[in-house]
């Protein structure tokens, strides 16, 4: 795999899931880190290891990418060794419950659409516009979902913000086709994190029921691919890549064993 030694990475949603397996991925390959999330302990403990494990050159920084004003102070005060970023990871974000639109939690719904889609828009409205001064081959790299392909039952915001994903992916693709940046939409079928945890608000059983009679994908399997997209040579764009676990076809086309 290339070298990214010298390379910034601004990854968002970096203390957990894929975020933080991208993290590892690309300390490994040398590159310089910006990682953000919301819990400072996560963020620190991550830093430190891969400090000690990779000598990574590690910024961490306390984000909830859903605060427009905290966004826009936190990249415009990145001092200047920090402000040359090459590669965006627009990793953070979640599922909020399995309601029918007509029994949905609207605090749910409002977490989904304000992390998925606006928090991942207030990050690249700050961050492709350095990468534009910088005149860097930069890359941005949004975590998708299958499910905003096919849209599944209880699932109809949450899929809507995944759908909203690709087509801003698509979008950005378009507004930058002059420049050198490249834009990757990432769209994960099941991946043992703590996404289901998270969506059914911490219950661990219904949790694992997810994942049972399956093996899922693991987050360090997104991660491998990621930094193989951002890898390749810089006329080539890997637009969008759809990837799942052997044994699902779309998000709710799966085969269980002993099911």
């Amino acid at each position: 795999m290339k070298s990214l030694e010298g390379k910034t990475v601004f990854i968002s949603g970096a203390g957990s899931g894929i975020g933080e397996a991208c993290a590892e991925a690309f300390a490994k390959a040398g590159a310089r880190l910006i990682l953000c999330g919301r819990t400072f302990d996560k963020l620190a403990n991550l830093a430190e290891r891969l400090n000690k494990d990779y000598d990574s050159d590690t910024l961490t920084m306390l984000l909830d990418v859903r605060d427009r004003n905290l966004v826009t102070a936190m990249i415009d005060n990145l001092a200047d060794n920090w402000r040359n970023i090459d590669i965006l990871i627009n990793s953070a974000g979640g599922a909020l419950g399995l309601d029918k639109i007509q029994e949905g939690n609207l605090d749910d719904w409002d977490a989904m659409i304000d992390t998925n889609i606006k928090g991942l828009l207030y990050l690249t409205r700050k961050i492709v516009p350095l990468m534009l001064k910088n005149q860097a081959n930069g890359h941005v790299v949004n975590i998708g979902s299958v499910a905003g392909i096919h849209a599944y039952p209880g699932g109809a915001v949450y899929c809507a913000t995944k759908a909203a994903v690709r087509f801003i992916s698509d979008g950005l693709r378009m507004d930058v086709v002059d420049t050198p940046i490249r834009v990757t939409n990432i769209q994960p079928g099941m991946v043992k994190t703590n996404f289901s945890k998270v969506r059914f608000h911490g219950d661990e059983l219904k949790a694992a029921k997810v994942y049972a009679g399956i093996t899922p994908l693991e987050p360090g399997d997104i991660a491998d691919i990621i930094l193989y997209t951002v890898s390749v040579p810089p006329h080539v764009q890997i637009c969008e890549v759809t990837v799942t676990p052997t044994h699902q076809a779309t998000g709710r086309v799966i085969h269980k064993e002993n099911s």
